[in-house]
């Protein structure tokens, strides 16, 4: 546990290495990598390697009673696993209950040695984490929740790498200073570590080119606002086309298009360009932010991103569909005597919500242990009812691809708050598209469009 002031009051964290956000770990492609996990507190602990593709490492995954045991206070679990076919930014994190809100860092997989980014080598590369922040302790914040059948309250602050900057009730709290020089080109290497809210990052006066999202290259996009969900990463350019001694303001707050509760403070940081001749006079730029609900601004993003699909880095998409899922993801309530209004509100797929197990789903597949899951999972909803009615359910839909055949999946989004945009992730797979609506056609989209 690390003590840790910030907005004006302090707490005990759980960390790694006494760091936050925790060490990054840089590694090559196809680098084996091998990681000691000591459990130090009172808490179980499990490390999530995310979007890492676990060919054949399932145990190494993460994810606390899924493909693990949690490690144990005063035991160590040690994780090995090869980042094949992998180059880019993902992110680590504890996987169980909310302990990832300060404990996850960075993890930057180079290319092979003597392998060229395909876009022009950067001067420095920047890692920026970001990320939310509770006074209050995260675990009794969700148990509490958990007690009561309620959602947690919301963030009381962003962060970018651990720094909200000052806000209304703390105007001493310090930010987040990222140097640069003029005419030098920088490679910002950008996770949403947050828990629940979409982000939009924005540096005043500057442009930057997205050249890659969630460890795939993309086309180059030039925006002043990137869009990043949690979980997501993305990579981007930046050239410091500035004088020495400007200072411009960088700035990360939330997207939210919903009629529910949200942290809305900005985290802000300081681009500041650094040289042999610097003067402290000059007035820090300000960003112009875009509105909580800027949709548009949200949509002409997502719409924005292609595949590379290059020689080198194909977006080899099937072209036929082999198995049509439709997935209905929403909000439902289970009864609940101890919880407020008599009910818990339940996350599910399908009509089908999840329940902790206590024996781990890997260990019970390896060693064939009847009665913990089955594999009979809906490929659509067993109780139909309207999906795109008007006002209180909302809809999304994607197609994804999963290794080896090709599947169609709209993803309908029933959480009756609206007109939500989530992400619907696939690790380590190209999305070939995404809609606003249903999806009539059954054959995957073009890889050339993806």
């Amino acid at each position: 546990m690390t003590n840790t002031t910030k907005l004006c009051s302090s707490k005990p964290i759980v960390t790694v290495n006494g760091q936050f956000p925790g060490p990054t770990i840089v590694a090559r492609e196809d680098d084996t990598v091998l990681i000691k996990v000591v459990n130090h507190v009172k808490y179980n602990v499990s490390i999530h390697w995310h979007g890492v593709r676990q060919l054949r490492t399932g145990w190494a995954d993460g994810p606390a009673y899924i493909t693990q045991c949690p490690i144990q206070p005063r035991q160590n679990y040690l994780y090995n696993f090869t980042l094949t076919g992998q180059r880019g930014t993902l992110w680590w994190h504890a996987h169980i209950l909310w302990l990832r809100a300060t404990v996850h860092g960075a993890i930057v997989i180079l290319p092979k040695l003597g392998v060229p980014y395909p876009f022009p080598k950067p001067y420095k590369e920047k890692t920026i984490v970001l990320g939310e922040w509770w006074k209050s302790d995260v675990e009794q914040l969700i148990n509490e929740a958990t007690k009561n059948g309620t959602a947690p309250n919301a963030s009381d602050a962003h962060t970018i790498n651990g720094h909200s900057g000052p806000i209304s009730n703390c105007p001493s709290q310090s930010g987040y200073g990222l140097p640069v020089r003029p005419g030098k080109t920088y490679m910002l290497r950008i996770i949403n570590a947050a828990l629940n809210e979409e982000l939009f990052f924005k540096i005043a006066g500057h442009k930057l080119t997205v050249v890659e999202v969630d460890a795939v290259y993309t086309k180059p996009y030039k925006t002043d606002t990137v869009l990043i969900a949690p979980g997501q990463t993305t990579n981007v350019l930046l050239t410091a086309n500035a004088n020495t001694g400007s200072k411009y303001m960088v700035a990360a707050t939330t997207f939210m298009d919903a009629p529910i509760s949200f942290d809305n403070v900005t985290a802000t940081a300081t681009l500041h360009y650094i040289g042999h001749t610097v003067s402290s006079s000059k007035k820090t730029v300000l960003a112009s932010l875009p509105q909580p609900n800027a949709t548009l601004v949200s949509s002409k993003f997502i719409k924005s991103l292609r595949s590379l699909n290059s020689r080198e880095y194909p977006a080899t998409v099937p072209t036929t569909v082999d198995h049509s899922l439709f997935f209905t993801v929403g909000l439902g309530a289970n009864p609940c005597p101890s919880c407020n209004n008599g009910i818990r509100l339940v996350a599910g797929i399908n009509n089908v919500t999840f329940t902790m197990p206590e024996t781990a789903l890997l260990q019970a597949h390896y060693f064939n242990i009847s009665h913990v899951f089955t594999d009979d999972f809906p490929a659509k909803p067993s109780n139909p009812y309207n999906y795109t009615a008007p006002v209180d359910q909302s809809v999304n839909a994607a197609t994804m691809t999963a290794v080896g055949d090709c599947v169609s999946v709209p993803a309908y989004d029933v959480s009756g708050f609206g007109l939500v945009l989530r992400p619907y992730l696939r690790f380590g797979n190209h999305l070939i598209g995404r809609f606003g609506g249903p999806v009539d056609d059954d054959t995957c989209l073009d890889a050339a469009e993806s």
